[in-house]
């Protein structure tokens, strides 16, 4: 009798070092707020020339900006700036404060007029009336993880520049995390701002395509 119960014992014993191999204890991770992450470019342990964004409190290494990237975010603001001049402020490559972990650095940001152009503090979600992202390499995490950013903040208006499909996508309505209204401009259309529908942009114009 004392055998089986040796044997059942260390049957246990193995199926425990077992489990315990293959659910291995996750390593922590250092989440950052956004004063830690000044706190380091201070530091210089970010340099000034990084193209980095805070999200989620990691700290996201960007895409170098290509020359079609970064002709789309010039003419977006070609066309943005003036029919939104005393009406919004457009900021361009600036950051935007959603909360103590996030810090995004999207391409193009309209946002609710201030005499001071925001320069005694960063706008916020409450104050976006549309965000523009240039996706060429990016896209699958624009669409994915920025996307779902933008949404659970409430940004109401959210364009992917989508430079591989020669499209702008438009998402509006957030609800839940989500954007619950989603769709498709294309060479020949032009795409408005739900916030100025009297203000218009080609979508030719912005993603380089032909009509």
């Amino acid at each position: 009798m004392g055998a089986p119960r040796a044997s059942a014992a260390r049957s246990n014993s193995m199926t425990t070092s077992t489990a315990k191999r293959s659910n291995p204890t996750q390593p922590a991770r250092k989440l950052f707020t956004v004063n830690e992450y000044y706190a380091m470019a201070d530091a210089g342990i970010l340099s000034i020339e990084e193209r980095v964004e805070l999200i989620e409190g990691e700290i996201i290494v960007m895409s170098p900006i290509g020359d079609e990237h970064a002709a789309s975010v010039d003419i977006a603001a070609h066309f943005l700036s003036p029919m939104a001049t005393g009406r919004a402020n457009v900021r361009i490559q600036n950051h935007l404060r959603l909360d103590e972990n996030n810090q995004p650095e999207p391409d193009v940001v309209l946002v609710k007029w201030r005499d001071d152009f925001y320069r005694h503090r960063p706008p916020g979600a409450e104050d976006v009336l549309l965000l523009i992202e240039v996706s060429d390499t990016s896209l699958a995490y624009d669409r994915g993880v920025k996307l779902a950013l933008y949404a659970r903040f409430l940004i109401p208006e959210v364009w992917l520049a989508n430079i591989p499909d020669r499209v702008i996508e438009s998402y509006t309505e957030p609800v839940a995390g989500e954007y619950t209204v989603a769709r498709v401009c294309r060479p020949g259309e032009t795409v408005s701002p739900a916030a100025f529908p009297d203000i218009t942009l080609p979508v030719s114009e912005i993603i380089g395509a032909s009509t």
